[in-house]
Formats: structure tokens, C-alpha cells, sequence
């Protein structure tokens, strides 16, 4: 079983960054797709931002030329810049590792942080 931890969240007025970390166990780190997603209340958690075992990304176009998913292999960790937030990135952030990259998240599948809140507001 992955361990992962999400880290990096807290309140940031619109238009400021954040990064969020996503830390993972195990010797199989780099095989793994890894996706950031997010849930805000009363709606499903969905795929903000994914990365492949490959480096392909993709992003959800709400936040396509503000977010930017990266990893690092050597650290088991997968980061999630954020720039120009919005107050509608308001969520708790979660990430997934070696799950499938799906819009909208199968919670079975893969290994779950416990999520990190991100507030946008003034």
C-alpha cells in the first residue's frame, strides 16, 4: 500500500500562489500516473491536473495556463503550482497516485492522501 501525504494549503487572496506537495512511499514511485484533484462542497472530486509515468500532463481547462503539475522522481513527489488563483479554486485538494487519470475520481482506485484545503479569498 502507497503512502501519500498532501502538503502546501491554506488561504491566499485571488490572483496569489501556492504549491502543493505530494509526497508518496514505496519503490515504485516512478511507474505511477499521479493526479491532483479537487472537491468542493457538494460536488464531485474532479481531476484538476494529471501526470503520467511518462511526463505527459494534462489539465482541466479551468485551470489550463495557471496551473502546473510536476515530479520529481528521486523524492517520490509530485508538485502542483498555482498561480492566478481564483475564489472558485476554493477546494480540498487531494492526490492520487497510481490510479487512472480520470475526470472525475474513482475513489477505489490508486492511493489517497488525506487532502490539503485551499481557500481563495479576500
Amino acid at each position: 500500500q502507497v503512502q501519500v501525504v498532501e502538503s502546501g494549503g491554506g488561504l491566499v487572496q485571488p490572483g496569489g500562489s501556492l504549491r502543493l506537495s505530494c509526497a508518496a512511499s514505496g519503490s515504485r514511485f516512478r511507474v505511477y500516473h499521479v493526479g491532483w484533484y479537487r472537491q468542493a462542497p457538494g460536488k464531485q472530486r474532479e481531476l484538476v491536473a494529471g501526470i503520467t509515468s511518462g511526463l505527459i500532463t494534462n489539465y482541466a481547462d479551468s485551470v489550463k495556463g495557471r496551473f502546473t503539475i510536476s515530479r520529481d522522481n528521486a523524492k517520490k513527489t509530485v508538485y502542483l503550482q498555482m498561480d492566478s488563483l481564483k475564489p472558485e479554486d476554493t477546494a480540498v485538494y487531494y492526490c492520487n497516485v497510481g490510479g487512472p487519470l480520470l475526470p472525475i475520481a474513482n475513489i477505489k482506485q490508486g492511493s489517497w492522501g488525506q487532502g490539503t484545503q485551499v481557500t481563495v479569498s479576500s
